[in-house]
């Protein structure tokens, strides 16, 4: 009982704070003229590529060929990530929302405790091929272990340090640093002529939230403590978001503009413009070849470790990656179940996660050539070795809109010369504890 009121007042939470309450998509594509096999299926991608245009266009030839081998039409809105989860939590609560989206598999549990999504049980796991079908670290992220899952894994991911190999040859640095100290170092020496040593998206919730998640295992931090209550203000994990900060606040190796950056694009496009000569992400592989940027001209290494001795976690990354679900609410639901077939199957994998530059999820599309690039290899052995999953559990995504949102405007006094004390942070991270807490 208590999980579900928790999730109840998490999704209670997050309405409050959506600034898009609800689109107008109503439950889609109801009976064809022909026996009643619906032909029409509505769908929320989240934005992968370098622009909500630029998804569209990546998407179409599948659609086209789903289209092509079923009969069935399917209609894309591509929506923004500072958008997408506001919008999945409206829909839940309204009915009205599209038959089948994308979600960040990190809130898998949370949206598994509304009950607003189809199960998917070992008969339906079947239709895809199988549970053994699908990578153990993508599907263990799509829901609360012991429950069926709430959604299926599409692209895999995790997050590496991208470095710019011309501005480190220009600079004299011979290699990706290993150390916090040496990205500090590393990012001095790039910081000059109007250019930047990093590049953050300082106003991004997901973003934000989830950096507070790897660096806070880091520092020995957990989230929530063995009752499930949040303890987001521990001294490790103040300490971890001071960490974070202080690449702005103190080492001024961050563009101060960047505390406004929160649409999931623009920290990439300093990256692949040569404004910024680090980033700290997930494959970037699209927007650099939007960008003009070749796969030669960029590195991919693993965020700087902590030193074990520190007592700290060896963790860099996270399971990330994007799921596919089911609203219950589909009049399309055999439909639907096809569209995921069809978007987990070997080509579909292949064909997307190539362009996205991201892991797919199944493992027979691992025999294609493409995923044996260094860049793809750096990111599996990451995935692999020393990322971490998000808690998987009911609260997680307020986690994410409550810290999230706190280091946002943690970021935006730093922008504006406010000096962040670590007492600053711990007021705002007791205060996201707090909301937690009292179910706001």
């Amino acid at each position: 009982m208590r999980i579900r009121k928790l999730a109840t007042t998490a999704l209670a939470g997050a309405l409050l704070l959506a600034a898009s309450a609800c689109g107008d998509d109503g439950g889609s594509g109801g009976p064809s003229a022909e026996g009643g096999a619906p032909k029409t299926l509505t769908y929320w991608a989240s934005n992968q590529g370098p622009s909500l245009e630029a998804d569209q266009e990546i998407l179409k030839p599948e659609l086209d060929r789903f289209k092509k081998e079923t009969g069935i039409e399917v209609k894309v809105e591509v929506v923004p990530w500072a958008d997408l989860l506001n919008r999945i939590l409206a829909a839940t609560t309204s009915g009205q929302g599209p038959d089948v989206l994308n979600i960040g598999n990190t809130w898998s549990a949370s949206l598994q405790a509304t009950g607003a999504f189809v199960p998917f049980d070992d008969t339906l796991l079947a239709k895809l091929g199988g549970r053994d079908r699908f990578l153990g670290p993508s599907l263990a992220a799509t829901g609360v272990a012991g429950q069926p899952p709430a959604a299926v894994p599409i692209y895999g991911m995790t997050y590496g340090l991208m470095y710019n190999k011309k501005m480190f040859a220009e600079a004299g640095i011979e290699a990706p640093p290993k150390t916090w100290d040496e990205l500090i170092e590393t990012g001095k020496k790039l910081t000059k002529d109007g250019k930047w040593g990093l590049a953050v998206e300082g106003a991004s919730v997901t973003e934000n939230a989830h950096h507070a998640f790897i660096f806070g295992q880091q520092h020995g931090a957990e989230l929530f403590d063995a009752s499930g209550r949040p303890q987001f203000d521990s001294d490790a994990q103040v300490a971890a978001t001071k960490q974070f900060l202080d690449l702005m606040a103190v080492h001024k190796i961050v563009n101060p503009s960047n505390a406004e950056y929160g649409n999931g694009t623009q920290a990439v496009q300093d990256f692949t413009s040569g404004k910024a000569g680090m980033l700290m992400w997930q494959s970037i592989a699209s927007s650099a070849k939007a960008a003009g940027m070749g796969e030669d001209e960029y590195g991919v290494a693993p965020i700087p470790l902590p030193d074990p001795a520190q007592g700290g976690k060896q963790v860099n990354g996270m399971v990330a990656g994007i799921n596919m679900a089911i609203f219950k609410h589909s009049r399309n639901q055999d439909a639907a179940l096809e569209f995921v077939k069809f978007m987990t199957s070997k080509q579909t994998q292949q064909n997307l996660n190539k362009v996205y530059g991201s892991l797919p999820t199944v493992k027979d599309a691992y025999d294609d050539p493409a995923f044996q690039t260094e860049h793809i290899k750096a990111f599996q052995q990451i995935l692999a070795t020393t990322a971490a999953p998000l808690p998987q559990v009911p609260e997680e995504s307020q986690f994410e809109t409550l810290v999230g949102t706190a280091m946002n405007e943690l970021f935006a006094d730093v922008a504006s010369g406010k000096q962040v004390t670590e007492e600053h942070i711990k007021a705002k991270l007791t205060e996201a504890d707090e909301k937690m807490q009292a179910g706001s």
